[in-house]
């Protein structure tokens, strides 16, 4: 790795209590955008607070019950993230939440302070959508369970990503750090998991982050399941799944603009690549999951 070892945050580094994963805007640096991630153990429960950030309640792998402001949710969730697309809770600012797991499980909490509070929400998995972008090596599926067309909120984006082994994703590198020449100013976290070799052993990914001659950043990790990456500001990507090992991300977005919304710039060193996919097919492995009726669901 190069560049301020904060950016790049290995598995279990920033672990506080019954969190293995928390950035907030302080430990970031930054201004809005926040990621817990959450394990319990079957039968467990965590009481939370949101402070003033609306925060969603994203199952990695297992089911929970979700009981915030009246509301109750059921998760239904999923074995793991290369299994099925799965569904959420929104949670709005200045409230307490209780989350219990019957069977345990791993919850991804992504967060963003925010000014309007709205209300608790339920977000089906049939409701989500999913696209496949690129083409070749270059194929990935995102999985829009929380942008500004799929779901309301009012200053949180986050999505999912999903690049079979081999491919390249986050690419042409793009950046969102500054609002204006068709770009909005955007935090963002990486969130890694990355699938296991069969024997079991811990898989491999690559990240790169590099910034302008006004604001320099310089990040080349290798990243595994749990690792964190930071994005502060400067161009991101490729994100590379190494072959024979299936990558994921969590991307949680946020930022100062009046409007929330998901602009990005391309490298115009890169920019060109786009082209060259038009008479190229998707890669046929895609997309990897599906919605509720997908297989790995946890009942």
């Amino acid at each position: 790795m190069t560049g301020p070892p904060n950016l790049h945050l290995p598995a279990g580094t920033t672990a506080a209590g019954p969190f293995s994963t928390v950035v907030t805007p302080e430990s970031a640096g930054w201004a809005y955008s926040g990621l817990r991630v959450l394990d319990l153990p079957p039968g467990g429960a965590a009481e939370i607070a949101t402070g003033d950030a609306e925060t969603l309640v994203l199952p990695l792998s297992g089911a929970c019950a979700v009981a915030c402001d009246g509301a109750d949710f059921v998760l239904e969730g999923r074995a793991g993230v290369f299994t099925r697309v799965t569904d959420f809770a929104y949670l709005p600012r200045d409230a307490r939440a209780r989350i219990t797991s019957a069977g345990g499980g791993r919850f991804a909490l992504p967060s963003a302070r925010c000014e309007r509070r709205l209300a608790p929400r339920y977000g089906p998995a049939e409701e989500v959508p999913v696209e496949v972008r690129g083409a070749g090596r270059c194929t990935r599926q995102v999985t829009n369970f929380c942008t500004p067309e799929a779901f309301p909120a009012d200053r949180l984006i986050a999505c999912e990503v999903l690049t079979p082994g081999g491919n390249w994703s986050s690419y042409p590198p793009h950046k969102h750090d500054e609002a204006g020449d068709g770009e909005c100013a955007l935090e963002e976290i990486y969130y890694f998991e990355v699938a296991p070799a069969p024997g079991g052993g811990p898989g491999v990914a690559y990240q790169r982050v590099y910034g302008t001659a006004d604001r320099p950043v310089d990040l080349t990790a290798e990243v595994r399941g749990g690792d964190t990456v930071l994005i502060p500001h400067g161009w991101h990507g490729p994100s590379m799944a190494a072959p024979g090992y299936d990558l994921y991300y969590l991307n949680v977005m946020a930022g100062p603009g009046p409007e929330r919304a998901w602009r990005i710039r391309d490298d115009p060193a890169h920019a060109w690549v786009r082209a060259t996919w038009a008479g190229e097919p998707p890669d046929p492995r895609l997309p990897l999951t599906g919605p509720a009726g997908a297989t790995g669901a946890v009942r």
